[in-house]
């Protein structure tokens, strides 16, 4: 009787300390660490770290202590071999709960950079190094491979244009081919995919409706002109006239590296392959990555018979159907240069 009796106090003295290591256990995992306001706390996880290694990282980024707790917990629960790579930020208060799920989720770090219109690749390449994505170098050799264009654009032979503008997340440390990938799909997915019908129905290759839109989204960034001037350089193409356009210059001269600021008048009579001033007809390819509004009006323009356009100098255009129109308003408003 005597020894049941032990039997039975063991049992519950077991019982309580389970309990009691239950409580704390729960108690634990559930305690934030750090508090409100605390600087962030970054912590890079390489590929093929044991659950010892993450756990001892963890504690003395003071985000989980002790760490064999940790690294018992890991593996007791199966999220050992479940820990994935990557670099992640976490703002305190975090618990070891918190912790653990975005290790196993692998919601990792990911940087907010938004892609202006009209950059060309080498500004995007700046943008993107800039926000710490990838290296300027390598993105800009991602960016002049022509492969993830190439059933789009056979003719493409870099990236130019269809590096599409657009607020994206990515990972710090993204392969730089990776994010060529992400920023031509987010073209496809957003204009190409959604507008076939009118793509096919405009008579225009992509590339030549890319590369019109490009030269609208260096001209005006305002909205109810892009189809004015769209139709403009439509209907100049049309008639077999020159588009003049002062973006083109601009870009052949970065191109060349001779870009200073200025278009010189001896520049309008450079004979560079850009220079719309020299050749008629569209440019080699697009000069920028243009917006989807700008791609757009050329779906879309809006002809009301105008052949010439030129800036008031405060963001808008004045637009003409006749030649002498058009010089009256260079004589307005600009160096007799600017005859479009």
């Amino acid at each position: 009787m005597r020894g049941a009796r032990f039997v039975l106090l063991g049992l519950v003295v077991v019982l309580a300390l389970a309990l009691a290591l239950l409580f704390a256990w729960a108690d634990w995992v559930r305690t934030p660490r750090g508090h409100r306001g605390d600087p962030p706390v970054i912590v890079r996880v390489e590929p093929g770290s044991s659950a010892r290694e993450v756990a001892r990282l963890l504690e003395e980024k003071g985000l989980v202590r002790p760490a064999w707790a940790l690294t018992w917990w890991l593996r007791l629960g199966g999220a050992a071999g479940r820990i994935q790579a990557g670099e992640y930020r976490f703002d305190p208060p975090v618990t070891p709960v918190d912790v653990v799920r975005r290790l196993v989720e692998g919601r990792t770090r990911l940087v907010r950079v938004t892609i202006p219109e009209g950059l060309t690749l080498w500004e995007t390449a700046d943008v993107l190094a800039g926000a710490g994505i990838a290296p300027r170098d390598d993105l800009l050799a991602a960016f002049r491979d022509p492969a993830p264009v190439r059933r789009l654009d056979p003719r493409a032979t870099d990236l130019e244009g269809y590096l599409f503008p657009e607020t994206y997340r990515f990972e710090p440390g993204w392969p730089a081919d990776r994010v060529a990938r992400e920023l031509v799909t987010t073209f496809r997915r957003t204009f190409v995919e959604p507008h076939r019908e009118e793509i096919e129905a405009s008579g225009m290759s992509l590339r030549e409706i890319v590369t019109v839109a490009s030269l609208v989204e260096k001209e005006t960034a305002r909205d109810d002109e892009r189809p004015l001037v769209a139709a403009v350089y439509l209907r100049r193409l049309s008639r077999g006239m020159r588009l003049q356009c002062d973006p083109t210059i601009v870009y052949a001269k970065k191109l060349e590296g001779k870009w200073d600021g200025r278009i010189h008048r001896r520049d309008l009579r450079w004979d560079h392959p850009y220079n719309t001033y020299v050749h008629s007809g569209l440019p080699p390819g697009p000069i920028a990555s243009p917006g989807l509004a700008s791609l757009l009006a050329v779906l879309h323009p809006r002809d009301e018979g105008y052949l010439y356009f030129v800036a008031r100098g405060d963001g808008t255009h004045v637009f003409s159907r006749t030649f002498r129109e058009h010089l009256a308003a260079v004589r307005r408003y600009q160096k007799p240069r600017r005859r479009r």
